[in-house]
């Protein structure tokens, strides 16, 4: 008797998880009029960037980035795709248009970061990002004039240093 009803009971769950599964595959309404709840539509986002409907599923995380864990979780998960976005630029004919993408996922990791600063995964993600494209540094802003009063005195003109 027991195992009867745990097997109605695993039935009834397995009936609606396909029907959520049903819903998330057949929704093709734009990210956030789609009608399901939050972690649907984030599941529906996953589906379709393992999909490849990388601009479908950056719309449908950006409609659930916020301050919540879920909207972390979209953040941290647009910040990868745009990622793979601009490896994929790098390694094609249009490696320029790769810098935005990695700004911007930079930015994505950063702003995960500033909510939970031991996320782990997004701290070393963007490790990565800062080695594709570091941060300009502040001696690299300075103006020209700012530059040459900086020189080092062993490259100053008529300079001696004292040796014979």
């Amino acid at each position: 008797t027991a195992a009867a009803v745990a097997a109605a009971l695993d039935g009834a769950l397995w009936l609606r998880d396909q029907r959520r599964n049903a819903q998330i595959a057949s929704a093709s309404v734009p990210a956030g009029q789609s009608g399901l709840p939050p972690p649907m539509q984030f599941a529906q986002a996953h589906a379709l960037a393992a999909s490849g409907a990388d601009e479908a599923a950056l719309n449908q995380y950006g409609a659930l980035q916020g301050d919540t864990p879920l909207g972390q979780a979209a953040r941290y998960n647009s910040a990868n795709l745009l990622m793979r976005q601009a490896v994929a630029l790098r390694e094609a004919e249009q490696p320029g248009q790769a810098l935005a993408l990695i700004e911007l996922a930079k930015e994505h990791y950063r702003d995960v970061l500033r909510h939970d600063p031991g996320h782990w995964n997004a701290r070393y993600n963007l490790e990565r990002a800062q080695r594709l494209v570091p941060d300009p540094e502040e001696a690299e802003v300075l103006a020209p004039s700012d530059r040459r009063a900086e020189r080092a005195a062993t490259t100053m003109r008529g300079f001696s240093p004292g040796l014979p």
